[in-house]
């Protein structure tokens, strides 16, 4: 399916768990319940934040590493760790050439096929007790931070919606091999 349509798809599949979940979406005399009223446009868009692997969806904006240091180490490094390598939530950086031994080290650095998804992972996600409360600027400076640690990227490289698609992470096929790195043979 294209990514247009399967925005869609997700945005009507939104709409129909909003209208028919009593949330208060509906108005009062417009449902079977008598609750709520329609999502307007714009509250659909505002869920509408998705990024393709292909880019499709990235905000304007840019960001670098060294931007994106400052903003990591006050947003992120508390649970992640000052070098993204430490912390009580999952290893960021480093794994490199781990996937294939006994103890693989799955970071953005050795396991995430798409640049992108790391810009729609902390734009939903991140900060954890502060979700979608970073700037686009600030996601793709904190992405280009990320990138740049693990060698993926020059840490003077400017991120932005038409750069980001176009960096090749190291694990981009792996998930297109027989047998998959990650998984033991039987």
């Amino acid at each position: 399916m294209c990514t247009s349509k399967r925005r869609l798809a997700r945005s009507v599949l939104l709409c129909g768990i909003l209208l028919t979940s009593g949330t208060g979406l509906l108005g009062a005399d417009d449902g079977p319940l008598g609750l709520g009223r329609p999502a307007t446009e714009a509250e659909l868009r505002a869920w509408d934040i998705d990024v393709a692997p292909t880019g499709e969806g990235l905000p304007p904006g840019q960001g670098t590493a060294q931007e994106g240091a400052r903003i990591f180490s006050s947003r992120c490094a508390s649970c992640h760790g000052v070098t993204g390598k430490e912390g009580p939530a999952p290893q960021l950086v480093g794994g490199q050439d781990t996937l294939a031994t006994k103890h693989p080290v799955k970071t953005v650095g050795s396991y995430w096929p798409y640049a992108t998804t790391l810009y729609d992972y902390i734009r939903r996600a991140m900060p954890f007790p502060a979700p979608q409360s970073l700037a686009a600027e600030e996601v793709y400076a904190v992405t280009a931070w990320i990138l740049a640690q693990n060698g993926i990227i020059a840490q003077d490289a400017v991120m932005d919606a038409v750069s980001l698609p176009q960096v090749r992470m190291p694990n981009r096929n792996g998930f297109t091999q027989d047998p998959r790195p990650d998984v033991p043979a039987k």
